[in-house]
């Protein structure tokens, strides 16, 4: 028996399924594609993650495209992370090309041009559905994590979402987050450290910096209501086809916290309000994560261990995790370890660093009596990937080289206009597009702070004559006809001190007043 027929027969004995299963391509040995043995990955198994690498241009978004297709055929929701604005392309079927048919020719199935249904999202200023948690959901430990505290000032942050919740204070975006601060800082300290304990002005002063910081990356656009329910990630269209959610990201690519706390809150989301689903014959929702190193490489330890644990356990919710990036590398090693699914591309050897690299990676493929893994990372050509899936019993398949199926979707962006043609069919668009600004701690403690003023200013308005008078009496009995220098000067600075405190109150009052923002009826009833 020929190394053909012996690779051939090994294959076709590993890759066959009982289950549902999403056809990839055709194997390859060396320049030969073996028409007619197919290269699946079984649906029962995608909810242990997966992972698609290789450098730049070798075709790694159209093979998470044409992953895609395959998902939503098989009726599984799929959300996209589209950085780069590509794949839009879903949703307008292929115009088709003599190369492609070349290629389907060579793997040995039909080419069947295509749309799906999409459903375009937002966190930033482009056009979608938009995606909004506020402060409440996301909570005290995560949002931590997002700010880098410390333990001291997370535990501040943690007695402040308590004094929040004690007060009916609704905490829905970062202005209430941070005119708590604010408050607990300044009129209400006092008060609030009866109760809570001790609060630290240089802690509250970190964390208003933080906040900014993040608000400088857009965060103001995603805190806030109408929060996004993810089970609307779950629907079908009218094919009982899955729907295809693509979140747009071309404009965050230089905002990578912002990204983070999207995902973050996200996934600890859908890990708490899916309910458990064990092993099922195909998973409830796929989530594919663009130029994943867009997270890691900007991620802070303690949100690398949050989506550590996320990465962990949300598998028994029946989602699965795609990171799709160009180097394995840029994944950490215990995220790396949790995933089944392997597409690699071609990688690029320039370096002595690049094939020590190359080296490392080659080894955390199975072994393979039929390929060098080595020397065919940097020899593969353009839609063309080492593949190695878990089967049914977990168990990974024999690596193959394996010629990819071109997708049946547009391989381009979709135009403004088929974008607003879309949109005008979203389902859930007015839903969630609506502006919300209900009455939140902001609104409640600007009356607060108004209240604080006028009290004082009328307490300071019963004071004064009882000081005249007292002044009188003192200078009738003094022998003196003019006051001392001393005196003078003390009288003036007590004058200036009560005016600039007069005023500094009389002031908050006013601001505190001119920020009540008007608040409009809406159907959604308070949460409090």
């Amino acid at each position: 028996m020929s190394k053909k027929e012996e690779l051939k027969n090994l294959l076709e004995s590993k890759y066959q399924f009982e289950g549902p299963s999403i056809k990839l391509g055709a194997p390859m040995l060396g320049e030969e594609t073996l028409t007619g043995t197919i290269i699946s990955a079984p649906l029962k198994t995608l909810n242990r993650h997966g992972l698609i690498a290789g450098a730049t241009g070798t075709g790694k978004t159209k093979t998470l495209q044409k992953l895609t297709e395959g998902l939503a055929d098989e009726g599984v929701p799929v959300l996209l992370m589209d950085i780069k604005g590509d794949l839009s392309g879903l949703a307008k079927p292929s115009p088709g090309h003599p190369k492609i048919d070349e290629r389907q020719a060579k793997i040995g199935l039909p080419f069947n041009p295509s749309g799906y249904t999409i459903e375009p999202l937002s966190i930033s200023d482009e056009k979608g559905v938009r995606l909004r948690a506020t402060i409440s959901e996301f909570g005290p430990v995560l949002l931590s994590k997002i700010l880098e505290l410390n333990d001291t000032q997370s535990g501040l942050l943690a007695m402040l979402f308590k004094y929040c919740d004690d007060s009916k204070l609704p905490l829905l975006d970062l202005k209430d987050l941070r005119k708590v601060l604010r408050f607990i800082n300044e009129e209400g300290k006092e008060e609030i450290e009866k109760e809570y304990g001790r609060i630290s002005s240089s802690s509250i002063g970190t964390i208003t910096r933080k906040i900014i910081e993040l608000e400088q990356q857009g965060a103001d656009k995603f805190f806030g209501e109408k929060s996004f329910d993810p089970a609307d990630l779950l629907r079908k269209d009218d094919l009982d086809r899955g729907i295809i959610s693509v979140l747009r990201l071309i404009d965050l690519q230089d905002r990578p916290k912002l990204f983070s706390t999207f995902m973050l809150s996200l996934l600890a989301e859908i890990y708490a309000t899916f309910p458990e689903q064990g092993d099922a014959d195909k998973p409830k929702l796929i989530i594919i994560i663009d130029e994943a190193h867009i997270i890691f490489d900007n991620a802070s330890d303690a949100l690398l261990d949050q989506l550590n644990t996320i990465v962990k356990l949300i598998r028994s919710k029946g989602v699965g995790l795609f990171f799709c990036t160009q180097n394995p590398t840029d994944v950490p090693d215990e995220i790396l370890s949790q995933l089944g699914l392997r597409v690699q591309h071609a990688l690029r050897a320039f370096t002595a660093k690049d094939r020590k690299k190359i080296k490392l990676i080659s080894e955390n493929f199975p072994p393979s009596d039929f390929y060098e893994i080595s020397e065919l990372l940097t020899s593969l050509g353009i839609g063309e990937a080492l593949v190695t899936v878990l089967n049914e019993k977990g168990i990974p398949t024999p690596i193959a080289a394996t010629l990819l199926q071109a997708p049946v979707s547009r391989m381009d962006i979709i135009t403004n206009n088929e974008l607003k043609e879309i949109l005008e069919n979203s389902e859930i668009l007015e839903e969630y597009n609506e502006e919300i600004d209900r009455e939140s701690a902001y609104e409640i403690l600007n009356e607060k702070i108004e209240e604080y003023a006028e009290r004082g200013a009328d307490d300071r308005l019963e004071e004064r004559p009882q000081r005249s008078r007292s002044h009188r009496t003192r200078r009738s009995r003094s022998t003196r006809a003019e006051p001392t220098l001393v005196e003078q000067l003390s009288k003036n600075t007590m004058v200036r001190q009560l005016g600039r405190t007069i005023m500094r109150e009389v002031t908050r009052g006013l601001l505190g007043a001119m920020g009540v923002k008007p608040r409009r009826r809406r159907r959604r009833t308070s949460i409090w």
